[in-house]
């Protein structure tokens, strides 16, 4: 009797570890599929980044800057040979030419995607968030256990990614191109400076995507985030340089010493500078020719002691640093308004 009691508790036992052993597997097999399992973000990132591929609106402003960027290389092409002179402070830099040079039929590249930039950027964010509220998905998305705040970021870093590749590609375009054609290489001052001036499309390309998203977490309809949008690109890219001279022009009077009018010739280019387009034509305009050495008047202090001769990729780098940030600071501020307002926001059905 012992020992049949003996086998019933040793067969017990085994039927015990049994269980654990396939219980701790199943447990292992649950926890590797967890890890297996992409991140929500990464799949809302890849979700966006879809929606804009696929979307009509992309695709035409993606064709019209790539009709925009074979024209102005076209013109540049085709007038670089006249452009280049004895006493050129320039000359030696002959590839940043395809960027800055036109023949007076259409504009630069620089000029081009300074205009449709914006656009490209507001096209892709001023429905960002009305739509999906409008839409009632913004509440089914918001549902499902994912931090509220993954939406505006995926939103935002889908197109950011969408808009670095297409200017990479477009600035490689350009280079590739211009290489085979011309059959001169850049130097390796020429290539940081192209790598410069792609960042800087990108920063501002990515202030009026931030605005834009600003707008469509304010405003219900997306017809009216979309209007406000380019209203505020408008004013500072026509208006708001109008009404500055204009000002400036009221204020100095004729009688003025050197000194006055030089107080006020700073004080004007000062207030130019809350304009993003202007930020972003000096950003690009020092960048691309190497021979600016300064973005506002020149004083005798500047002139004095200064090397005649064009500035290395680095130093033009610095003279442009008050521009980039401040561009930074104008794409950080919006994307805290905008993250501020819809941490915020009423979401739910009414």
């Amino acid at each position: 009797m012992n020992k049949l009691l003996n086998s019933i508790r040793l067969l017990k036992d085994r039927r015990v570890l049994i269980n654990s052993a396939a219980f701790s597997g199943y447990l292992r097999g649950l926890s590797a599929k967890e890890e297996a399992a992409p991140h929500p973000f990464r799949v809302m990132v890849s979700k966006e980044m879809s929606d804009h591929v696929r979307s009509w609106r992309f695709i035409i402003l993606l064709a019209l800057i790539l009709l925009t960027c074979f024209s102005s290389l076209y013109t540049s092409l085709s007038s670089i040979g006249t452009a280049v002179k004895a006493n050129d402070p320039n000359g030696s830099f002959f590839f940043l030419k395809l960027f800055t040079l036109s023949d007076g039929t259409l504009p630069s590249f620089t000029v081009f995607i300074g205009f449709l930039g914006p656009l490209l950027g507001i096209s892709m964010g001023f429905d960002a968030v009305n739509a999906e509220l409008n839409g009632g998905t913004l509440t089914r998305i918001l549902a499902q256990p994912i931090h509220r705040d993954y939406l505006l970021n995926a939103k935002f870093t889908a197109a950011l990614m969408l808009i670095g590749t297409l200017f990479f590609c477009l600035s490689f375009l350009v280079t590739g191109l211009g290489l085979i054609i011309i059959g001169v290489p850049p130097t390796a001052d020429e290539f940081l400076r192209i790598i410069f001036f792609t960042i800087l499309n990108i920063l501002y390309v990515a202030f009026w995507l931030n605005l834009s998203i600003l707008f469509s977490v304010r405003f219900r309809q997306a017809a009216t985030s979309a209007l406000t949008s380019i209203a505020v690109w408008l004013f500072f890219t026509v208006f708001y340089q109008i009404i500055i001279n204009l000002i400036g022009s009221m204020l100095i009077s004729p009688d003025a010493s050197p000194y006055e009018k030089f107080n006020y010739q700073e004080l004007i280019r000062n207030l130019l500078t809350f304009s993003p387009s202007r930020l972003y034509s000096d950003a690009s305009t020092t960048l691309l020719l190497p021979s600016v050495r300064s973005l506002g008047p020149l004083t005798l202090e500047k002139v004095v002691g200064t090397i005649p001769g064009p500035l290395p990729a680095g130093q033009s780098l610095l003279l442009v640093w008050p521009q980039l940030t401040g561009l930074i600071a104008a794409t950080v501020l919006c994307f805290a308004l905008s993250y501020y307002s819809f941490m915020k926001k009423e979401i739910r059905s009414h």
